[in-house]
Order: structure tokens, then C-alpha cells, then sequence
């Protein structure tokens, strides 16, 4: 899996290339994790070009809400395949995370 990461107005920014998955989590959590050490309390995860997510992803982007909600802050998703999004809604995510349709979206409501 591919990790870009970029800044856009304090934003901290997530681009998600590949599958999340057992073998490529501990990759994705470490950066999250670095990002919130810096101090990024805006971060969006943009889903478009994942393939792929398992309860091993879904557990690390749990692990960074909680992080980021007891810094007061807030994560957003967007642009996510219906497959992946399924995942999120069988999970019960979409109940406590905001999923939006695109990034602009996600930039606005941060």
C-alpha cells in the first residue's frame, strides 16, 4: 500500500493507495500516529484509491479517532469505493466517523 501524505491549510491530509489490511496497517498506523504526535488535529483520509480494507485497517483508524477526539480535533473520510464503504457500515463507523462524498467536502467541513 502507498501513503501520500500532505498539508493543505493545517490540514493534514491522507491519500490511501492499495489495500489496508494486516500486512500494511502497522505502515498507515505509525504515520497517523506521527501526524498526531506533530500536533495535526485536522486529518482527512481519502479512500479513493483503496481497493481493499480489513478489520486490521479499521481498528487503526478507530485507534487514531479516539487519539484525535481526546486532542480535540477531528478526522474525516471521503471519497470512498461502495465496497470499502460497506465495510464501514456493517462496522457500525459510519456512526461516529463523517464520510463524505469528496475531498473538498472534507476540507470544508474541517
Amino acid at each position: 500500500m502507498e501513503i501520500i501524505e500532505e498539508k493543505r491549510d493545517g490540514i493534514h491530509v491522507f491519500k490511501l493507495n492499495g489495500r489496508l489490511d494486516s500486512n500494511t496497517s502497522q505502515g498507515f498506523e505509525t504515520a497517523i500516529f506521527q501526524a498526531i504526535a506533530d500536533g495535526s488535529k485536522k486529518i482527512v483520509i481519502d479512500f479513493k484509491d483503496l481497493d481493499y480494507i480489513s478489520s486490521a485497517g479499521l481498528r487503526v483508524i478507530l485507534k487514531a479517532t479516539k487519539a484525535v477526539n481526546r486532542e480535540e480535533g477531528k478526522i474525516m473520510l471521503c471519497a470512498m469505493q461502495d465496497y470499502v464503504k460497506e465495510v464501514f457500515e456493517i462496522a457500525g463507523f459510519d456512526s461516529f466517523l463523517p464520510i463524505v462524498t469528496t475531498m473538498d467536502e472534507a476540507l470544508k467541513e474541517l
